[in-house]
């Protein structure tokens, strides 16, 4: 179901790393051209121990088989969102297939208020999680609307979390990944009669360049040099790749319309539709009882693939 996306243009929004350079590389995968984003074109800051940069991700989602435009935009400027929606209508003649809005400035302030309670965090946490992440989300999507509409087809699809629905960040996280959730559906409502799906996307348990460096300090009996494929067994987690290949099949479903303005589940979707990471794994949804018992009982993970897939209701 990943399919061939030949012909397609995407945008895919904070891309230098994380889920959003796994969304890249997939669509590239599929023969996409992409548009991606981010702040670092070249390299990241000397004080960010995280590595990764525009100019990265453009060379892995090229030696994936895509063709790939970097754009260093900051998304907190309105004016520099608008000048890269100007910039894709020109150099691809009003054509825009799919908008991914990944872009979050969150990370950071949400690590230096853990275990805060909401009034003794700083006020601007607020602003954090929601300025790049739901205010810029909505404007990119304004944008990529006016470009959508004028071709009656399209689709935008919203990363968003089981934060919105469950408190485990805090209260400007949650807040604002419900809002995403919100956000998705009301444009569907006004962009289906355009031929124009708007999803909310909740990734699982995402090993992204972060939790790798975390997983490396802390999983119990190993070093440093613990394998990617070890730690997602070990955590169920999903790699960025594997949302980026559900994000890919969506772009293909033929009945892409039923699922607009729903909130959908990247584990449940590769069921779906048959799609699996780069170690062959597939992970279960987070709502699985699968899931739910391995992480509650750790030493009946091995057990744990036994018990049906039953799926807990919201």
């Amino acid at each position: 179901m990943s399919g061939n996306l030949n012909g397609k243009v995407a945008l895919v929004t904070g891309a230098s790393r994380g889920i959003g350079k796994g969304i890249a590389i997939a669509l590239g995968e599929a023969g996409a051209l992409v548009y991606i984003t981010g702040r670092s074109v070249n390299q990241t800051s000397s004080t960010d121990s995280i590595s990764g940069s525009l100019l990265e991700t453009k060379s892995a989602v090229e030696k994936a088989g895509g063709i790939c435009i970097a754009v260093p935009v900051d998304h907190s400027d309105d004016e520099q969102i608008k000048s890269l929606f100007e910039q894709i209508d020109r150099e691809q003649n009003g054509k825009l297939d799919l908008l991914v809005n990944n872009a979050y400035g969150g990370v950071r302030s949400l690590i230096s208020s853990n275990g805060k309670p909401f009034w003794e965090a700083d006020i601007n946490l607020w602003d954090a999680c929601n300025q790049v992440g739901l205010r810029s989300h909505y404007i990119a999507s304004h944008f990529a609307a006016k470009m959508m509409t004028q071709r009656k087809q399209g689709l935008i699809v919203t990363i968003s979390s089981w934060g919105g629905l469950a408190p485990i960040f805090g209260v400007a996280y949650g807040t604002g990944k419900s809002a995403c959730d919100r956000l998705a559906a009301d444009m569907a409502i006004e962009l289906k009669p355009f031929n124009i799906a708007s999803i909310s996307l909740w990734p699982g348990i995402v090993g992204t360049e972060q939790f790798h460096q975390l997983a490396d300090e802390n999983v119990e009996g190993t070093t440093s040099n613990v394998g990617v494929a070890a730690i997602a067994d070990k955590f169920n987690w999903e790699t960025p790749l594997f949302v980026g290949r559900v994000i890919a099949a969506l772009c293909n479903d033929p009945n892409l319309m039923r699922r607009t303005g729903k909130v959908q589940i990247v584990a449940e979707l590769a069921t779906c539709y048959g799609i699996v990471d780069e170690f062959q794994h597939h992970p279960v949804s987070l709502r699985s009882r699968r899931f739910l018992l391995a992480q509650a009982f750790p030493t009946l993970k091995s057990r744990a693939k036994f018990v049906p897939d039953l799926r807990v209701p919201w």
